[in-house]
């Protein structure tokens, strides 16, 4: 062998050892058991099940970066993640990655992306669905809230959702004493429907706050059942104060459905 090929063997070498790969994960998860997505001391978390199970099978320790992080008890239908790792592996991955996890985490496809692309910072968007059982549901019990007791105005809910619209500060929706820099938000959609015995709402926004969604509901429930009034959201939203607005909505009616990037 040459001293020029025991040179670019050498080369090759380097280059694959110090040269990391980026990999993305679509996933999903019933938060019943866990208290959020993030890793927390003596707490069971998504992401410290995730990075277990890679961590196993690609025998190094593997750290993810998630799109962002649900509160406890909050589920998610479609969510994605990323993490780096210095030698590629096959696409039998994604089966072997489930065959690890709880049976309430479920990996749906891992795939490559630039070694610059994020999962938090490149989502131009993120969508969340409550949902409200109208009727006393035994089967929805860990799905939905159940309001039963006291009939809700859709019309007067859906008139509050276009007010969202003239607003972007949603200080009086976020959990108090985070770590924000910045309580402004684009919400881009907002809508309540029926179907069945089930309320409906879905909103989409390029980013969400803390607790943010659950107070929304908390506040759309209260003008549903009559004791505000639609134009009082204005009144809530400028207040730029927790107190102004209703109380949370219990978390097993909340998924994260969607985050959008431009891949």
């Amino acid at each position: 062998m040459t001293f020029q090929q025991i040179f670019h063997k050498i080369k090759v070498f380097l280059w694959s050892y110090y040269t990391t790969l980026r990999y993305f994960i679509e996933f999903s998860y019933n938060g019943k058991n866990y208290f959020g997505y993030q890793i927390q001391p003596d707490a069971n978390s998504v992401q410290e099940e995730l990075e277990k199970a890679l961590s196993t099978i690609l025998r190094e320790e593997i750290k993810i970066t998630g799109a962002g992080r649900t509160d406890t008890g909050v589920h998610a239908k479609k969510i994605f993640a990323h993490f780096d790792i210095q030698v590629a592996f096959n696409d039998q991955l994604s089966h072997r990655l489930n065959s690890f996890l709880p049976p309430d985490i479920a990996v749906k496809r891992i795939f490559p992306v630039k070694d610059d692309f994020h999962a938090r910072f490149d989502a131009t968007y993120r969508t969340y669905e409550y949902y409200i059982s109208l009727e006393k549901n035994p089967f929805t019990l860990e799905s939905a809230w159940q309001h039963w007791k006291r009939p809700l105005s859709i019309d007067a809910m859906n008139e509050a959702c276009k007010i969202l619209f003239e607003y972007e500060d949603f200080t009086s929706f976020a959990k108090l004493k985070t770590d924000n820099k910045t309580n402004i938000c684009h919400i881009y959609k907002a809508e309540w429907e029926q179907e069945g015995s089930e309320l409906k709402f879905t909103v989409s926004a390029n980013r969400f706050l803390r607790n943010m969604v659950r107070a929304i509901v908390g506040t759309m429930v209260e003008i549903g059942a009559g004791k505000m009034k639609p134009e009082d959201l204005r009144k809530v939203i400028e207040n730029k104060n927790r107190n102004s607005a209703g109380t949370s909505a219990p978390a097993q009616g909340l998924f994260l459905v969607d985050v959008g990037y431009e891949f």
